[in-house]
Formats: structure tokens, sequence, C-alpha cells
């Protein structure tokens, strides 16, 4: 096989792997407090049996966070919270340990617990689950994440930001987890009955996509047209032999 299928192929690997992430995005259009995902592409320059030309392979080098706010909108469930800044929401992860969240979309579990739509605890300032009193006649929420009732404060939301945001890892779920210390919040508002949409534009996804696809098309008639020539050339050399 020749090189040049070699950086084709590297081409179209790196192009599944931006579809999949478009793919992501598109999908979770919807989802509160999402935030869409880009592919980050480098280039890796080979030195093959030591030629004078070096080759150029195509490298998915990671991928980097949208940190552009999603539209707001009042729900008026005084569960639903939103944020405005740059600050996450701790939650419970599967594993135990705390992961972060921009989807303030809460509701209330199994003995008053305070939890997330897919059930996983939310979490106060010390990391332990939050517990609604059951004879809460209402709830109010401060823009520091204070939660009280009518009888006074029954906890607060883990509210943090990050020296840099795009070293959280994606865990799925819209939760993600950090190898970073967090710091609580101090530019990031709470807002009661509100939830923060997803930052994903759909027209600008759709055309991504296309761009994609049209990408991958063109470097598989490229390999198809190489193959081609390969095997013509093969041809006429076992025909002269």
């Amino acid at each position: 096989m020749e090189n040049s299928i070699y950086i084709g192929l590297s081409r179209q690997v790196t192009l599944q792997r931006n579809m999949d992430i478009i793919a992501n995005n598109v999908a979770n259009m919807n989802t509160p407090g999402f935030r869409g995902q880009n592919l980050v592409f480098s280039e890796f320059i080979s030195d093959p049996r030591g030629q004078k030309d070096p080759l150029s392979f195509v490298v998915d080098h990671g991928q980097y966070q949208i940190t552009d706010p999603g539209p707001v909108r009042i729900t008026e469930n005084p569960l639903d919270v939103s944020l405005t800044g740059p600050g996450f929401l701790g939650i419970q992860a599967p594993d135990g340990q705390v992961a972060y969240t921009r989807d303030g979309h809460f509701q209330l579990g199994t003995g008053g617990a305070l939890v997330t739509a897919s059930g996983l605890a939310v979490v106060d300032q010390g990391g332990s689950p939050i517990i609604i009193p059951s004879n809460s006649s209402e709830i109010n929420i401060d823009k520091k994440g204070i939660i009280s009732n009518q009888d006074g404060a029954v906890g607060q939301l883990m509210v943090v930001e990050f020296e840099d945001v795009q070293k959280l890892e994606q865990l799925g779920n819209n939760l993600y987890r950090a190898d970073v210390p967090a710091t609580p919040s101090e530019k990031t508002v709470v807002t009661q009955g509100s939830l923060e949409g997803s930052n994903i534009k759909p027209v600008v996804e759709v055309t991504r996509m296309i761009d994609t696809l049209r990408a991958f098309q063109n470097v598989q008639k490229l390999l198809q047209s190489e193959n081609d020539r390969l095997r013509g050339a093969i041809q006429k050399l076992t025909q002269n032999a």
C-alpha cells in the first residue's frame, strides 16, 4: 500500500470522528445545559525510512467545549435552576464521585432527595446529597444556590468554577469530570424557575455535517482513484514480465 492511501485513510478516520461529534451535538440540541463539542485536528509528520520528503498525516488531537451560554427559558418550576456565568453544578456520579453539569432540571426523589432527571443526587457544598424535608410547603433558591423552605435554609447547591473548562472530561449524560481543582463560585448567579437550553445552533451543525460528509466522499473518490492506478500499474508490469 502506498503512502497516499495511508494519508487518505488518516483523513477519513478523523472525518468519521468529527461526524460522530456533530451527530452527538445535533442529538442534544434540546438537552438543558448541553454544551457542544468541536474536534481539534492536528498534523502528524512522519519520516518514513529516512526519506527526504516527510509524510503529513491528519490526527484528531482531541476535542474542545463550546462555552457560549445557551438560551434561558422561564419554567416557573421551583426546582429548576439556570446558571448565569461560568459555573457548574455538583452532581453525584454513579461511581459516587462528584461530577459537574449545567443542567439544572431537578426533581424530588426517594426520601426527599434532590435529584437530576436521570435520578442522580444533587450535592451540596460539602459533596453530600441535598434532602428537602417532606413538610416543605414552599421552596426558594437564591442567587447563591441556598435552598430554603418555610422554616429556613435546608441546603446549598454546589456551584463551582474552573480556571480552564477545556480540561473537563465528558462522562456522558451531560456530565463532566474534573482532574483539576474546582473553586467556589464567584462570578456565577443561580436563577430559580428557569433552565438554560443547549448552546447548539442547528443550522450551523447541519452545515458542518454536510461539509464533513462531502469531504469524506471526496477522500473516498481519491482512494478509489489511487487504487485503480495501482491496479493498472500492477497489471501492466505483470504483462511485461
